[in-house]
């Protein structure tokens, strides 16, 4: 039986086993409050799209989409779309979509919204994932950003868990900046919270995921959960 009820908030790492989360407000709301871009709600359903001043670009959540592909963002000249499915980490979805007005050319909260510029394998030797042959693994071998220049999805992250659907999907011209902006958000050690019931099942019972509370943390919750991280790697040594 787990020492977590289902709606205890929890830490939990790598990033990339936590599920989405519930933070969508993370995702679109400083599109609309800082940015102005315009949304459409349907509260029947849960859909909503917002769609950029200048027309250009859109972005949708579907979270009845049949396949499980719940965000889309699509630019119209030069098409490109980048999409994510139902488990990927809302923190890596809101690194794409907070950087979309600075690739329009709003440059409001550049300073607050930052978009890496550090090169992709940089980005994953400094998270201890590796490099081969275009692919980017994680240390657990569990998720990968795969490289296929060649193809009309030209970026694509895995993991094992889903292999039906990737979590994420990047088109032909679809702007690096964003790939690495999601890659730097989905690979950092950092943990993310959740509601206990969020978690993954295959997470919650692996072995390779910190989980730490959030209430009742010694010093606090993410001091906490890096401390048992830090003992975590003590032991496996």
């Amino acid at each position: 039986m787990s020492q977590y009820a289902p709606d205890d908030r929890v830490m939990v790492s790598p990033r990339y086993m936590a599920g989405a989360g519930d933070r969508i407000a993370d995702v679109i709301g400083p599109l609309i409050h800082l940015f102005g871009w315009h949304p459409q709600h349907d509260t029947a359903t849960g859909h909503v799209r917002i769609d950029s001043p200048d027309g250009s670009v859109f972005c949708d959540f579907d979270p009845l989409h049949p396949l499980g592909r719940w965000w889309t963002i699509a630019h119209h000249e030069p098409y490109w779309e980048v999409q994510f499915s139902q488990p990927t980490p809302m923190e890596a979805i809101a690194a794409v979509t907070q950087a979309l007005p600075q690739l329009l050319g709003d440059d409001r909260h550049a300073e607050r919204i930052p978009i890496t510029d550090m090169p992709l394998d940089s980005l994953a030797a400094l998270n201890d994932w590796s490099v081969e042959d275009g692919v980017l693994s994680s240390p657990d071998w569990y998720c990968r950003l795969l490289h296929t220049p060649d193809e009309d999805i030209t970026w694509r992250a895995e993991h094992v868990f889903y292999e039906d659907e990737p979590l994420a999907t990047f088109t032909r011209d679809a702007p690096e900046g964003l790939v690495r902006n999601f890659f730097a958000h989905l690979a950092a050690p950092a943990a993310v919270e959740r509601a206990f019931a969020d978690i993954p099942l295959m997470t919650r019972h692996g072995h390779g995921t910190v989980i730490t509370p959030v209430r009742g943390s010694a010093i606090t919750p993410h001091t906490d959960h890096a401390l048992a991280q830090l003992d975590r790697s003590f032991r496996r040594r």
